[in-house]
């Protein structure tokens, strides 16, 4: 086959001939745009919203402004759940419950307003072996107590949060977690990479 052919034919596929070698794609460099129209770029590391919300949010939706603390809380959780090896959605269930439980804020005693003993991110109560006051209020630890308890429920991850969450928190309240479902998927899509 002659050089000449064989140059013409790789070109044609798109491959570019360096001395008796394919040296890839031959690289295309585009007239620059004047379309004035924006661009949407779309962010390849963030969790596909599908794992986050797979059955879509019940209810309406609550949504708080988070201060520093909360959000390193969030990401606390997040880290925990990564940490645990565990899907978004894991995540999600994690940061809704929490939502509802402490607003992500970690509540030490809180006297005459107190849940009997609830404390920490979860509410967790030492009386009910959550563990101690000092594990529960440290967030890695409630987490990974939080999401033992996840994994233990035959299915989570196809149940609506409202009802995974209730199933490891037993709350007098069960339908209140799904309120959150949308800002905690928010929050783990954000700070899920980063």
């Amino acid at each position: 086959m002659n050089t000449i052919f064989r140059k013409s034919m790789l070109s044609v596929a798109g491959l570019a001939f360096a001395g008796g070698v394919f040296a890839g794609p031959i690289a295309h460099v585009a007239a620059p745009s004047t379309d004035p129209r924006p661009v949407a770029v779309v962010q390849a590391d963030k969790p596909d919203t599908s794992k986050l919300i797979p059955h879509g949010t019940q209810g309406e939706q609550s949504h708080i402004d988070l201060n520093d603390e909360q959000t390193a809380n969030a990401k606390a959780i997040i880290a925990a759940t990564k940490k645990a090896g565990l899907p978004e959605r894991a995540a999600v269930i994690s940061i809704a419950t929490s939502l509802q439980e402490s607003k992500l804020e970690n509540l030490g005693h809180l006297g005459d307003m107190n849940d009997h003993d609830s404390l920490g991110l979860f509410q967790q109560r030492p009386s009910s072996g959550w563990g101690t006051p000092e594990q529960i209020t440290d967030p890695e630890y409630s987490t990974t107590a939080f999401l033992k308890g996840l994994k233990q429920v035959d299915g989570w991850q196809d149940m609506p949060l409202t009802d995974a969450a209730q199933t490891v928190q037993v709350s007098a309240y069960p339908d209140a977690y799904a309120q959150w479902e949308q800002q905690a998927a928010d929050l783990v899509g954000q700070y899920w990479n980063s």
